[in-house]
């Protein structure tokens, strides 16, 4: 079967590139450069927060994209996942690392958020850190970790991809649908 997605494949699969390779940079470059050049952990935290801040529209466009994509592949290869033998798995485990990835984002988000009004220097934002106190330790550490999580649950989210396009193989199309009929038939050979 030949039909092309390449609108929908390219959504999905250029949103998980960013997602991926902005977050990865976001834990290595961008945090990085905010220890070298913060002269307290206050001064770090700004530098970082701005260019999270700055990320996030785009990181959110990326995300969009990838689910976009993500959905309309789902629609257009349901065939192949209720009918070839591996598929719905692959495409369950690339659900749930999915949904792990957006939690994950989401609560990195939500500990910045946190992290940049505690760091602030506008009078606003101030009055709103002393309405809401937090533990700064324990949000900065959570955040480290939520923000190396969601590159690793990306990097899953690519090799998940890898695999479903191995899948789509006309070989292992083949394969897949005869062990998948063998399967629900006890009386196939």
């Amino acid at each position: 079967m030949s039909e092309r997605n390449t609108l929908i494949r390219s959504l999905h699969d250029v949103g998980l590139a960013a997602w991926f390779g902005g977050s990865l940079m976001g834990a290595i470059g961008l945090n990085g450069a905010a220890r070298e050049e913060g002269a307290t952990d206050t001064a770090t935290d700004r530098i970082a927060s701005a260019g999270w801040a700055k990320w996030t529209p785009v990181n959110a466009a990326a995300i969009g994209a990838h689910l976009f994509g993500g959905g309309g592949l789902l629609a257009v290869n349901a065939h192949r996942v209720a009918a070839q033998q591996g598929v719905a798995a692959s495409t369950t485990a690339k659900t749930i690392v999915t949904a792990a990835a957006l939690a994950a984002t989401a609560y990195a988000r939500v500990l910045g958020k946190k992290v940049e009004l505690a760091a602030s220097t506008d009078p606003q934002d101030t009055e709103k850190a002393a309405g809401h106190p937090i533990d700064l330790y324990k949000a900065r550490r959570h955040l480290t970790w939520a923000q190396w999580a969601v590159p690793a649950l990306t990097g899953g989210l690519v090799i998940l991809n890898a695999l479903h396009g191995e899948q789509q193989r006309p070989d292992e199309q083949i394969t897949g649908m005869w062990e998948r009929a063998r399967s629900v038939s006890p009386f196939m050979s």
